[in-house]
């Protein structure tokens, strides 16, 4: 059986997929599968012998065609046009976030027999008038290109998986930090930009409030759970397939506190202030604290506080 990964060259998806292998290796829950496919624009970088790559996008209909089949089981589509240029590039956030999700989901119809589907949403979907804490079905009203592409991806999931035609799971992630590498172009990409760079002796700048509500994640909190999701007996989600995966509540300054008390004050000097109006906008359009009783009663557990963040970022880079 097949276990198909949109997005498995990027980080989060290459980190999947090696979740994935491990829990198979350790018997831990997870779906079943023999082989795990990366379907992306350059070769998953896991080194494993159960993976296999195939190079192109969500919305090529040969890629699809070569990636979807009767013996493929289960589905993680993280493969996106991230925030910050779904808005600045509206026809390729569309191409790939909306058309692609229905791509994929009418390949899953016609070619495989009832896959498991999970979805990587986002807190984009909710825009600014929300309650001060999100229930799993707040009304969407999202206020960005990016976050209403995610929201009708996530209805397309619901509607297919009411129809029977995927199992869908509907994953909403938090702002994954920090990540490893470059700043990309998500309007939320400083968040780990203020961190990591300053931890390698290097600049980087904060282009919102100091005091603008955000809603993070590990990136080992944020697999785990997506892990665990996906590995849930069916029944459990009912008919409501969209969960908000646990996240904290923190803000730049305390971000830059954490730093601070992790690396010394000369790595916070490091961040300059530069206020972007289009990047606060954005951001200042998510909600900052979700209710996540439903996830912890499926047993999705977030991290402990934006310190244990800062120290396992310091953990996996050796520093």
């Amino acid at each position: 059986m097949d276990l198909v990964v949109t997005g498995g060259a990027g980080f989060l998806g290459a980190r999947l997929v090696a979740s994935l292998l491990a829990a198979k290796d350790a018997g831990a829950p997870r779906p079943a599968f023999e082989r795990i496919v990366s379907l992306d624009l350059a070769p998953c970088p896991t080194p494993d012998p159960r993976v296999a790559s195939v190079i192109g996008s969500v919305d090529d209909e040969a890629a699809l065609a070569e990636v979807i089949g009767p013996a493929t089981g289960a589905v993680f589509h993280l493969a996106a046009v991230v925030s910050g240029q779904a808005e600045a590039e509206f026809e390729t956030g569309m191409r790939v976030n909306l058309d692609g999700t229905r791509r994929l989901l009418d390949a899953c119809r016609t070619r495989a027999d009832r896959p498991l589907f999970f979805f990587a949403s986002s807190l984009a979907v909710f825009g600014a008038d929300c309650p001060p804490v999100v229930p799993d079905d707040q009304v969407l009203r999202p206020r960005s290109s990016y976050g209403t592409q995610k929201a009708m991806g996530e209805l397309l999931v619901a509607d297919a998986s009411r129809r029977g035609f995927v199992d869908g799971i509907v994953g909403r992630l938090p702002t994954v930090v920090v990540r490893p590498g470059r700043p990309n172009a998500a309007a939320s990409s400083f968040a780990s930009s203020i961190l990591r760079e300053p931890m390698a002796g290097e600049m980087a700048v904060c282009p919102v409030d100091l005091d603008l509500p955000l809603w993070i994640g590990s990136p080992d909190a944020t697999l785990r759970n997506i892990v665990a999701l996906a590995a849930l007996e069916r029944g459990r989600l009912g008919d409501r397939v969209e969960v908000n995966l646990p996240g904290i509540e923190t803000t730049p300054r305390a971000m830059l506190a954490a730093l601070t008390e992790a690396c010394g004050p000369e790595a916070a000097a490091l961040v300059a202030h530069r206020p972007d109006p289009a990047i606060e906008a954005i951001l200042a359009s998510w909600p900052s604290r979700f209710d996540t009783a439903r996830a912890e009663s499926l047993g999705l557990v977030g991290d402990a506080g934006i310190g244990a963040i800062v120290a396992a970022h310091q953990r996996a880079m050796g520093l």
